[in-house]
């Protein structure tokens, strides 16, 4: 029985990891010194000229370029 459990818990452990690697919270700061955190990195749409990100409670948000000052990963 030990010798099947460790395979699959060593399975396990790698999924986890890798899904733990995938998103890096991110703090965005604003011109106006206001700060957004956003669940991953936002993506900057060149065409409209908009950071698109999702907020910590899973709302999506566009901002304008020129209103942001940083964007650091936590």
């Amino acid at each position: 029985m030990n010798q099947r459990t460790l395979p699959a818990a060593f399975l396990l452990a790698l999924g986890l990891a890798s899904l733990a690697g995938c998103s890096s919270p991110t703090v965005i700061t604003l011109n106006d010194g206001r700060e957004i955190q956003a669940t991953d990195a936002p993506k900057y749409d060149e065409e409209s000229g908009f950071y698109e990100f999702k907020q910590l409670d899973g709302k999506e948000t566009r901002i304008n370029k020129d209103q942001v000052r940083t964007v650091k990963e936590l």
